[in-house]
């Protein structure tokens, strides 16, 4: 699988360090919650589910990477459209209504390129335009109260885009972030989790000052793996982080402390339903529910 290659190849090739700040919490009780399996894959790992997100209508988007294709699901779990994406990442929604895919989230985008691409949700048959040049192998997004998209790069950190397409590459020099995979905002700060990080690391990145960064969790006491791979936050106002080691953790912003929410399969995203229960997508292509109310 690319992505444990990756991880194994991040691992081997990384000199992340802890950054000042790190809290030194060690995993609180289980916070457990149910777990519904909400899609079914077909085919092991062609249905790999690298991200998910939600369009306004409450449409459920799900990236399948090796099959270079978002797919469209209802409320009943059936599939009702297709977009071809190369390589797909994060799949987020714009403050314009349109959905937002990076494109190349793969090793080949090393020589073939990346991109984001939008779409609009509705169509029946939707079809992407290319919104932003990307820059290696584009990974997490998320957009703040002022649209601009933060997207992270596994190899040079988190980009920056603005409204109109554009790179903020003055902010995305200060923002090399070796690993960067999964991000969420929460005002004016970015949360971005570290991949192949000692202790599996949660940054806190003011976005005002991202040189300022710190940790702001560590999944794991000490230097044992955690390999955050993608997070969200919840309508409690936590983070909750999808590992690849199959751990689903939720994180408090504000202390560090995190517990385990769910263990099982190797998870690769999470997102917040309409109802406000999360989905999780997994490295077998099942798509979780967690029920948290």
């Amino acid at each position: 699988m690319v992505k444990k290659l990756l991880v194994a190849g991040l691992l081997a090739a990384s000199s992340v360090a802890f950054v000042p700040g790190t809290p030194a919490t060690a995993a609180e009780p289980s916070c457990t919650a149910p777990v519904t399996t909400e899609i079914s894959f077909g085919v092991p790992l062609l249905d790999w589910s690298e991200n998910l997100g939600y369009d306004a209508a409450g449409n459920l988007w799900v990236s399948r990477t090796y099959r270079n294709e978002v797919q469209r699901y209802d409320s009943a779990g059936h599939m009702t459209a297709t977009v071809p994406v190369q390589f797909p990442g994060a799949v987020r929604l714009g403050p314009d209504g349109l959905m937002y895919a990076n494109s190349g989230d793969s090793p080949s985008s090393l020589l073939t390129g990346s991109s984001i691409v939008r779409f609009d949700p509705n169509a029946a048959e939707p079809r992407p335009e290319v919104f932003a040049a990307g820059r290696n192998m584009v990974n997490g997004a998320a957009f703040d109260a002022e649209g601009f998209l933060y997207v992270t790069d596994s190899l040079s950190g988190v980009l920056r885009i603005r409204p109109d397409g554009s790179t903020d590459d003055q902010w995305a020099s200060r923002a090399k972030i070796f690993g960067a995979n999964g991000l969420a905002v929460i005002g004016r700060d970015l949360y971005v989790g570290v991949l192949p990080s000692l202790g599996g690391q949660i940054l806190r990145v003011p976005i005002g000052n991202p040189e300022a960064r710190v940790v702001a969790a560590q999944l794991n006491a000490g230097i044992l793996p955690a390999f955050p791979d993608d997070l969200t936050v919840g309508p409690d106002g936590q983070i909750y982080v999808a590992t690849a080691l199959g751990r689903l953790a939720r994180v408090d912003p504000n202390t560090g402390g995190s517990c385990t929410v769910y263990s099982g399969e190797p998870m690769t995203s999470v997102a917040v339903d309409p109802g406000g229960d999360l989905t999780v997508g997994t490295e077998s292509g099942d798509v979780l529910r967690v029920h948290l109310r």
